[in-house]
């Protein structure tokens, strides 16, 4: 009987080793996806400019919004749905208040797409961000 409880703790604790391992691969997996998100993009239409400095594991972004001076972002989050990464940024600022980016990430052209809720307006638009070289 104690060979087999020991038998078993060892395949516990080995079978949370993996599971450790496991957990871990994907986080970095998701980090790493969300790293592609890293850059300057511009809104061609008008010449706005979202700066991605940053992504933590929880999917906070570090960002900056350009039109052409500084505007400020009181909120930038990453998150994945359904395999695909989304971008969520609220601005807070004079002409500003409460509006918005509801964005995806398409890989293969390498865009942010998605609708721009100009709060002040109430007007949803649809737009899209190009990645500067």
């Amino acid at each position: 009987m104690i060979v087999l409880g020991i038998a078993f703790a060892l395949q516990t604790t080995s079978e949370c080793s993996a599971q450790a391992k496991k957990e871990a691969a994907t986080e970095t997996k998701e980090g790493k996806g969300f790293d592609v998100l890293k850059g300057r993009w511009l809104r061609p239409d008008g010449g706005y400019i979202v700066q991605i400095r940053a992504i933590d594991g929880s999917g906070k972004i570090d960002a900056g919004y350009f039109n052409p001076r500084p505007i400020n972002v009181s909120k930038a989050q990453a998150t994945k749905e359904s395999g695909k990464i989304k971008v969520f940024v609220e601005l807070n600022d004079v002409g500003y208040p409460g509006s918005t980016y509801t964005l995806t990430y398409d890989p293969k052209e390498d865009v942010l797409r998605g609708i721009y809720y100009q709060a002040a307006m109430k007007q949803s638009f649809d737009v899209y961000f190009t990645r500067m070289k």
